[in-house]
């Protein structure tokens, strides 16, 4: 005689199993790095402005529910400074005003959640301004001064984080244990305008000392966290949405160095010594280009608004219908409808969540291709 279990009890069984042997494996542990970029400046807000844009219709999907609000995810949890707890969209850059930010951990820890099905933790630690050269000087670089500040402070996060992950991820099966499997890079702004440590950098070869440097960095990381098969993705810098990989020859004037930095920084990944684990993400691949002519015209209104408060003591009612006028003035209803859409400056690459959100996937799907030495 055969007794049909009731389906209640067989799905439980099934999970309850799934949730055992999802336990018995290590938890995977990503580290996010970088200056400000990587804090994140995109505002959560722009993240509505998704919702009719053919290019992020997916994303849009993916980062909100059913009533357009931005998505928690359960099984990742991300450390960041002060916060922690489990992912949500306001794990970006803390600033004074605008409400709550985001950057590129956002996608990249729910896309990493779709590859893997398993619980993460992401361990983000940045600073805005800081460059590769001197504060996240790696100390195998320049032996006789050591470490820079910032990688010192990197280390210091990281490991603090790895020493208490029950104080993030109160699950945390400390039996079965963790694994840094991967680490992604994402920073190059202020090297990229230093013309004294880079005086041909809008040269071939330029950033040569950055690859040098970047190189003694994956390397010292994977050394300092006992990780030496730990994959680690660049996120090669792509303000003004100019691809180095998109250009022939290394053109002068304005957005060479740029060009010249992003190629720089892919450098590793070509290398036989980091073949199959190290990858390059172009960040400009994902620059939304139809968001850079309102930009300046949204220049031109917060131009006009400083120079009419200078003139007149406006009150916070006449400052809101100046604004209005001046946007209507300036920009067409479609483009009033895109510039939702920024939040920041182009070198914080608009403050555009679906900017950021972008570069995050593409950081995620890079991930997911390496392999191990």
């Amino acid at each position: 005689m055969i007794i049909q279990k009731p389906l209640i009890l067989v799905l439980l069984t099934l999970f309850t199993t799934a949730a055992v042997q999802s336990a018995e494996k290590p938890l995977k542990v990503y580290i996010l790095a970088g200056q400000s970029n990587m804090e994140g400046q995109a505002k959560v807000r722009t993240i509505s402005a998704m919702r009719n844009d053919s290019e992020a219709a997916e994303l849009y999907k993916d980062m909100t529910d059913k009533d357009g609000e931005p998505i928690t995810v359960d099984d990742v949890f991300i450390t960041f400074g002060e916060r922690s707890g489990k992912l949500n969209a306001t794990f970006g850059g803390l600033r004074r005003r605008g409400g709550p930010r985001m950057g590129s951990e956002y996608a990249f820890g729910i896309y990493m959640h779709k590859h893997l099905k398993e619980p993460i933790l992401l361990i983000k630690t940045a600073w805005g301004g800081k460059n590769l050269h001197t504060q996240f000087r790696p100390p195998s670089a320049e032996p006789e001064k050591g470490a820079g500040e910032y990688y010192q402070k990197m280390m210091t996060e990281a490991k603090a984080a790895l020493s208490n992950i029950k104080k993030v991820y109160p699950d945390y099966n400390e039996k079965a244990g963790y694994t840094i499997d991967g680490f992604v890079w994402f920073q190059g702004f202020n090297d990229m305008i230093d013309g004294k440590t880079y005086p041909n950098r809008d040269k071939a070869g330029g950033f040569q000392k950055y690859t040098d440097y970047l190189c003694h960095f994956i390397r010292d990381v994977r050394k300092d966290l006992s990780a030496p098969k730990m994959k680690f993705v660049i996120g090669a810098i792509g303000t003004g949405g100019i691809a180095a990989t998109d250009v022939k020859g290394i053109p002068r004037g304005k957005g060479a160095s740029g060009i010249v930095l992003q190629r720089a920084q892919a450098a590793p990944a070509a290398m036989p010594e980091f073949k199959s684990n190290v990858a390059a993400v172009y960040a400009a691949k994902y620059w939304d280009h139809r968001l850079t002519p309102i930009e300046r015209k949204l220049k031109t209104v917060s131009r006009r608004m400083k120079s009419a408060g200078r003139k007149k003591k406006l009150s916070r009612e006449q400052s809101s219908a100046l604004n209005k006028k001046l946007m209507e003035s300036v920009l067409t209803e479609e483009e009033r409808e895109l510039a939702k859409g920024i939040s920041d400056g182009g070198f914080h690459y608009l403050g555009s969540a679906k900017i950021y959100g972008r570069i995050g996937k593409a950081f995620a799907d890079a991930m997911v291709t390496l392999g191990s030495k």
